[in-house]
């Protein structure tokens, strides 16, 4: 999940003991990173899984969970992005921003732009090819939700389908590239990225 858009080496701050706390993010962002991370692996689990299934009751069942828990994430992440502009991500390391060649923090900082854009779009486009469909949302079974669109199940079948599955499995390899190069800062690099977004030890 994304951890913001790093600073110039000449404004990161010194790693000094007293700076250590203003390199971290709030616990806000945290909570919010890793609700959302655990959030998104479900749903994206569930709906590999439940796509495999004959129609059932079961089914049924797991294509309103993957509803629910896709306007929560949109939801969430929404609240993320307004968190993050009214609270700026702290400065990275000052060793690990200035390590950084100019190629590497391009690549940060779009990748972490496109998973803010996917955290919305994967969403949404589910939503729109349910309306499509002709089946309202209803969150968590209880408050009905308004359609994004009339029902077209043409439209439904040849377009929002393959743009929800498309952006959603454009999310899962743009997340695990977000993993593998945070586990390769934290195991070789030894810069200290993951612990900004890891929970200080009491």
């Amino acid at each position: 999940m994304p951890a913001d858009t790093p600073p110039s080496s000449a404004t990161a701050l010194a790693e000094t003991p007293a700076d250590l706390r203003d390199l971290r993010y709030g616990s806000v962002a945290m909570a919010l990173h890793w609700l959302l991370a655990a959030m998104i692996v479900g749903s994206l689990g569930v709906g590999l899984y439940m796509t495999g299934l004959p129609l059932s009751p079961a089914r049924i069942k797991l294509y309103n969970w993957h509803k629910w828990a896709g306007v929560t994430i949109l939801l969430l992440s929404a609240l993320r992005l307004l968190w993050r502009l009214r609270h700026p991500p702290p400065p990275l390391p000052s060793h690990a921003a200035a390590a950084m060649p100019r190629w590497q923090r391009t690549g940060y900082r779009a990748s972490h732009a496109l998973m803010y854009l996917l955290f919305l779009a994967v969403p949404l486009f589910g939503w729109a090819y349910s309306s499509a469909l002709g089946f309202p949302v209803v969150w968590f079974g209880v408050l009905p939700l308004p359609d994004l669109m009339p029902v077209d199940k043409e439209l439904a079948e040849a377009v929002l389908k393959p743009l929800h599955k498309g952006s959603a499995f454009t999310l899962a390899a743009v997340a695990l590239l977000h993993v593998a190069a945070v586990l390769k800062h934290h195991w070789i690099d030894r810069d200290g990225i993951l612990k900004r977004m890891w929970p200080a030890p009491r």
